[in-house]
């Protein structure tokens, strides 16, 4: 038999080994681990800021229907607007509700706080006095604070204060949606804080508005937000 016979056969397999060869699909790449991972670790992140968030909510609201009434050595009243010395309803329902709990006996001293605005004749640390000095309270269970323009301001100012005096444990009177807030910011200064709210509402958006600021001043400091505002 003739050599390139004989070789005939083996060319023909080799063909047919390359021609099947050639029709395996390639193999499909490994997944893509990474990605699912990443959207898996902002998932868990997204969660975790959810449910800090709703917690903070209920802790702000649950604020508001607690007051915590008891002896103390003095009761701080948060300031709030007042216009030509004349304090604005919000300010006077906390000043109305200082005056109940000094009447009540729970302090013999009632802190008054807050500066005044551009152009204002008169601060709110001192239209709170004078508006307590004429429901009766005498000159000298009356303190006044005129440092502050926000609440971790006045709070700083006003333990300096009680500090002179030997006082730490303090009543705090605000609006209920600040309570929360405001003894977070009493204890971060170094008071006994604890909350007797003002007998007004607190609305939907009072909340969601303070439960961003109390979410947003526990991770960063309130001293540091408020030295940005």
């Amino acid at each position: 038999m003739p050599p390139s016979a004989r070789c005939r056969p083996v060319a023909a397999a080799v063909c047919d080994t390359r021609i099947v060869e050639d029709d395996i699909p390639p193999a499909p790449p490994p997944p893509r681990r990474t990605g699912r991972i990443v959207v898996r670790v902002i998932a868990g992140l997204a969660a975790l800021c959810a449910l800090y968030v709703g917690v903070t909510f209920v802790q702000v609201w649950r604020a508001t229907t607690v007051d915590e009434r008891r002896p103390v050595d003095a009761i701080v009243v948060l300031g709030a607007a007042q216009y030509d010395g004349q304090p604005s309803p919000v300010f006077e329902a906390r000043l109305r509700q200082a005056n109940q709990l000094f009447a009540d006996g729970y302090a013999d001293v009632i802190v008054t706080t807050g500066s005044n605005q551009l152009g204002d004749r008169f601060t709110e640390g001192f239209a709170g006095y004078d508006f307590l000095r004429d429901l009766g309270v005498p000159d000298e269970s009356l303190l006044v604070v005129v440092d502050g323009s926000n609440t971790w301001e006045q709070l700083t100012a006003t333990v300096a204060v009680l500090d002179a005096r030997a006082m730490n444990s303090v009543l705090l009177v605000s609006d209920p949606y600040h309570s929360y807030r405001a003894e977070l910011m009493a204890d971060a200064v170094g008071l006994e804080a604890y909350s007797s709210p003002a007998d007004v509402d607190s609305s939907v958006r009072q909340l969601v508005r303070e439960t961003a600021a109390v979410s947003v001043g526990r991770l960063l400091g309130f001293r540091r937000i408020s030295n940005l505002t």
